[in-house]
């Protein structure tokens, strides 16, 4: 592994760090990228897209910032300690911990395919307990854990009930977390995005569709990555410290 910075030098001073998994496209690389230029240094977690997680990274450190990428399965406890571990090594803690990854198989309750949700339950709820258990573990004093959840659980559109399941998993233990980590002054919250023009919500639907619901939030359109990555880096800097153990909706006012 081989960090990469946007002027080639390292400095001494220890820079606030943030690990984003889910971080090589969509919501995960935009919160990357913006917190990048809040000053952290980051680590681009990934599932198995090495080409996309280095474009994350290049884009960072062509915009002068530190970034290094690094693979690791969310719900596998092992590659994320390992994770956590390559962080601390290389920038000598972690402050900030922003959990986007996630997958979404959209169907009706009564057509789900059961492995199909199985896999959304290890990756959206396990991954989540694995990776805010290492958060927990781990964050220096001043720091942040955000989770994300989906404002699909106020909506409640039908096909998505097993994806909004794991979502109402996440918050539960977003609420709870905040709590158990009373005395260590580290804030813990989910964000939850509406309609966003991502991949993992336009994959799959046809134009009209796309359209009926970017009409439904009174700003009249869909949300962008860079729209969920400015709350991100509210919760994650100071002016967000305030801000804990709450479900933060970032919809447009759909929900």
């Amino acid at each position: 592994m081989t960090e990469q910075t946007g002027t080639g030098t390292e400095t001494t001073a220890s820079p606030r760090v943030a690990i984003v998994t889910g971080g090589s496209r969509g919501i995960g690389r935009a919160s990357a990228e913006r917190l990048a230029a809040d000053g952290f240094a980051v680590v681009i977690n990934f599932a198995g897209n090495q080409t996309e997680a280095d474009k994350a990274v290049g884009a960072i450190t062509e915009a002068g910032g530190r970034a290094f990428a690094f693979r690791a399965d969310v719900a596998d406890e092992t590659e994320v300690a390992a994770l956590f571990d390559a962080a601390e090594s290389t920038y000598g803690g972690i402050d900030v911990v922003v959990h986007a990854a996630g997958v979404m198989t959209l169907a009706p309750l009564v057509d789900i395919d059961l492995d199909a949700l199985d896999r959304m339950h290890r990756t959206n709820i396990r991954g989540t307990f694995v990776v805010d258990q290492q958060g927990a573990r781990r964050l220096r004093e001043g720091g942040a854990i955000l989770n994300f959840s989906t404002s699909v659980l106020a909506l409640a559109l039908p096909g998505y009930a097993g994806y909004a399941a794991t979502k109402g998993a996440v918050e539960a233990m977003t609420l709870i977390v905040a709590r158990e980590l009373r005395g260590r002054d580290v804030t813990v919250n989910a964000v939850a995005p509406g309609p966003t023009a991502t991949a993992l919500f336009l994959d799959g639907k046809d134009d009209e569709t796309i359209a009926r619901m970017a009409a439904q939030p009174p700003l009249e359109r869909l949300g962008t990555p860079d729209d969920i990555a400015g709350v991100v880096s509210f919760l994650a800097g100071p002016a967000g410290r305030w801000v804990n153990g709450q479900v933060v909706r970032a919809n447009g006012g759909i929900a």
